[in-house]
Parts: C-alpha cells; sequence; structure tokens
C-alpha cells in the first residue's frame, strides 16, 4: 500500500502545480490500511481540512484507478514524535558521507547513493560507450583523461554513472576528496559566499580542497555569467592539477542558452558521450533486473510485452512496475498480460494505435506483392524487403506485443526485433528506405485522422 501511496504521490506531482504539491501533498504519509480502507497521515488538522477540501477527490480518483474499483481514502492527522535534532540523526542506509567534508549538510555536500555502482548498472548499446569512459576515469590515470561530460535525456543512467565514478574513487582510496553536487547547488553556495563575504573561501575550497569535481545538471547554468565565469576559474585550477572532473548535462554545451564559449569549450575539453535510449535487449536486462529489485515476479510475455511498450526512460519503466505491484497488493490483482496492458496504457498516453491488419494491407499496396507472401517462408529479397518493414512498422504504430506481430507473418518475437532493428540501422545510410518509411507512416497517420 505505501507503495501504491508513493506512485500516487509522483502522478499527483503531473497535475499540481510545484509549490501545491510541496505544500500539501508531499507531506502526505501512508499510515495503514483498516477495515477495507487506506488511510492516509497530514501534518496537522489545517493541512487535513485543505487536502479534504480541494484534493482528496484527486487523491481517490488516482486510488481507483490503480486499484480498479473504488477505494475508501481516508485522511487523519499524523500526531509525530518530537524529532530529534539533526546531529544525532544517523544517515540513511542508502547513503554515504564523502570523506573530507563536515558531518552536518552544506549547500553543494550531497550523499552518494549506495545503490549507484557499476556492478548495477545495465549495459546496452545505447550506454556502452558512456559506461567504458565511465570507468576509465575512475580506474585511469588522469593524465589520460581528467574530465567527462556526459549528455542525456533524464532518466537514462548519467546520474548512476557520475556516482558510480565517485564510488569506486572512493573505494580505491578514502581519503579522497570528492565534491558531487549539481549546478544549482553550486550557484546557491557561491551566492551564499557573496553575501556572507566568504568568496575567498569559496574559491579555495573549490580550487585548491577539491579532488574530485562530479558536477550535474550543468546546463542549469545557462544564462548565470558570473557562475560561468567562477566555474570556469575553478575548472582550470583543477585541470592544471590534474584533477578528475565529470559533468553531466541534458543539452551539449552549444545548445544551452547564453552558455559563454569559454565555459563551453572548457566542459567539452575532455571525453564527450551520448547516453541514449535503452534499446529493446537492454530494456529488457533492466526490467528483469528492476523487477527483481522490487520483489515483483513477471512472466517472460510481460517482459517481452513492457519491454516493446515502454521506450522512454528507466523512470517509465520503474513507475510501470511500481504500479503493478501496487494492483497486486491492493487486490490482488494477477500480474498477468490483461493488467500489464491496463498500466502501460496509464503510462504510454497519446501513441498512434493502427491494425497489424490495416499496417500489412498498406505495406502489401506499395510494395506491390501478396499478403500471403508476406507470411511465406520465401527469403527472396522482394518478399523479406517488406517483412522487414513490415515489422518496424508495427512496432512504431501499433500497440500489439511482438508475439502478435510476429504471429502475423509467422515469425518468433525475436525475428520481429532483429527485423526492426535492421530497419532503423539502414535508415541512417539508405535514404530511399528512410524516405518509404517516412512516407507510410505519414499515411498511417492521416488514417487516424
Amino acid at each position: 500500500m505505501e507503495t501504491a501511496w508513493g506512485e500516487i504521490k509522483n502522478q499527483i506531482k503531473t497535475r499540481v502545480p510545484d509549490n501545491t504539491f510541496s505544500l500539501w501533498i508531499k507531506p502526505i504519509a501512508y499510515l495503514q490500511a483498516e477495515k477495507g480502507a487506506v488511510v492516509l497521515g497530514c501534518p496537522n488538522r489545517f493541512s487535513k481540512d485543505w487536502v479534504v477540501e480541494n484534493y482528496l477527490n484527486l487523491i481517490r480518483e488516482k486510488f481507483n484507478a490503480m486499484a480498479g474499483k473504488p477505494v475508501d481514502v481516508q485522511l487523519k492527522v499524523q500526531h509525530r514524535e518530537r524529532t530529534p535534532s539533526p546531529a544525532t540523526l544517523l544517515p540513511h542506509p542508502d547513503q554515504l558521507t564523502l570523506p573530507g567534508m563536515p558531518q552536518k549538510k552544506r549547500p553543494g555536500n550531497l550523499l552518494l547513493n549506495s545503490q549507484f555502482t557499476f556492478d548495477r548498472f545495465i549495459v546496452g548499446q545505447s550506454n556502452e560507450f558512456a559506461y567504458s569512459a565511465s570507468k576509465n576515469i575512475a580506474l585511469g590515470d588522469p593524465s589520460d583523461y581528467h574530465s567527462l561530460l556526459m549528455l542525456s535525456n533524464t532518466g537514462l543512467g548519467k546520474t548512476h554513472l557520475s556516482q558510480a565514478i565517485g564510488h569506486t574513487i572512493l573505494a580505491a582510496n578514502p581519503r579522497t576528496r570528492v565534491f558531487y553536487m549539481t549546478a544549482e547547488d553550486f550557484t546557491n553556495e557561491m551566492i551564499a559566499s557573496l553575501r556572507n563575504r566568504r568568496i575567498e573561501a569559496f574559491k579555495s575550497r573549490y580550487r585548491r580542497m577539491c579532488d574530485v569535481l562530479l558536477l550535474e545538471e550543468v546546463h542549469f547554468l545557462g544564462g548565470k555569467e558570473k557562475i560561468q565565469a567562477e566555474l570556469g576559474y575553478t575548472l582550470d585550477a583543477l585541470t592544471q592539477d590534474h584533477k578528475k572532473i565529470i559533468f553531466t548535462s541534458s543539452l551539449p554545451p552549444k545548445d544551452i542558452p547564453q552558455m559563454s564559449k569559454e565555459l563551453s569549450s572548457r566542459l567539452t575539453s575532455g571525453l564527450v558521450t551520448t547516453i541514449g535510449g535503452p534499446d529493446y535487449n537492454t530494456r529488457m536486462k533492466i526490467l528483469e533486473e528492476k523487477a527483481k529489485a522490487y520483489n515483483v515476479s513477471l512472466s517472460k510475455d510481460v517482459v517481452h510485452y513492457l519491454a516493446d511498450r515502454l521506450k522512454r526512460d528507466v523512470r517509465q519503466m520503474e513507475s510501470a512496475l511500481k504500479c503493478l505491484k501496487a494492483r497486486s497488493e491492493l487486490v490482488g490483482a494477477k500480474i498477468n498480460m490483461d493488467l500489464s496492458r491496463e498500466v502501460v496504457s496509464s503510462l504510454v498516453s497519446g501513441e498512434i494505435s493502427i491494425t497489424t491488419g490495416k499496417i500489412m494491407k498498406l505495406v502489401c499496396e506499395y510494395y506491390k506483392v501478396d499478403l500471403e507472401m508476406l507470411s511465406s517462408k520465401s527469403r527472396k529479397k522482394v518478399y523479406t524487403y517488406p517483412r522487414n518493414i513490415y515489422a518496424y512498422l508495427c512496432r512504431k504504430c501499433s500497440d500489439e506485443t511482438l508475439e502478435s506481430i510476429g504471429r502475423t507473418i509467422n515469425r518468433s518475437h525475436s525475428t520481429v526485433v532483429y527485423a526492426t532493428e535492421l530497419v532503423e540501422k539502414k535508415m541512417k545510410t539508405d535514404r530511399s528506405m528512410k524516405h518509404q518509411v517516412g512516407l507510410l507512416s505519414k499515411r498511417l497517420d492521416k488514417s487516424l485522422q
């Protein structure tokens, strides 16, 4: 149940403004399930009354959708024990305090997640170079590569690799001064240092007391001229002393608005790698590993279906697994293909949904082949070419599983995967094929209008 509430919170976060979520929804905690009702706890009576009046219907709506039936949601004031002072709190077991830093958390002193290590990272075609480069800079001589910039959209593993570098370096030498932070933390700390007239201490901290700098989300620095200049000087000092520097960003420096040429040049002076979306086989591995971690039992068919439909990022796959686990816990539902389709439909919205029959008819008419020949055993190019195009379009434009697509042409799901990847690869060099696939895709789009 607690897992279900955590997932519902994430869903509500996309429906309300950030400040509203932080003030009213985020503090609500799961308490218990009693007499068929889910009991949630608010921090005080005022908060409870406000949530009941303004957000209870939304919360119930999300629980009902997840359970597949009406759920009685009750709110109570959560009576908390007096919170001990920060000095007496023990660190979270999943977090490690970095050596050489004060125990009391200050801006820029973020913690490394103990789960983000190289041995827990799923390596695939889309992230293989980033993984190898990260491991090289963590284990290698800084004179070879002193800096690394990893580029990717959110949820594709750049933070995992960045922290894995920190873990590996600290494992080899626990006394190494590793600074891990976001660009926003760096900015806030510099502003605070300016206000408190401690800018020299700030400069000394990063230029002379840092051995490894792990700086996340450098795209945040766009338009911040003074911060960019100070970071540039810091990077020059670290580079001169052969210190290791790792950056992550959602945008290439050249595409970050109002990013100075000087800092852009420094960010790209070392290794630069891009992490793309995971391919099908990698998604399979990720789902299997995450399912083990969440203690969710999935059949092979379900894993194949989820890997085929959830293509955006790791977070989308995690969300699906959490939803499946929650539905199973809430109503005792069996995790099967029907339940998986329901969960996926709530996560993958607005995508093209076209029947395989319509795609087959279009492909056969365009390439002038008989419907029967598309599913025949013939390996002549005149048939294999449109067959591969058909498999590609089915995966991209239909909601059918790999097994279902394969059955329409008397092939296995692995053959469908191979055909799709073959078309994707050829389109990069074969303009004619790219034009044909684009034309057929547009015709399918028009058929929905």
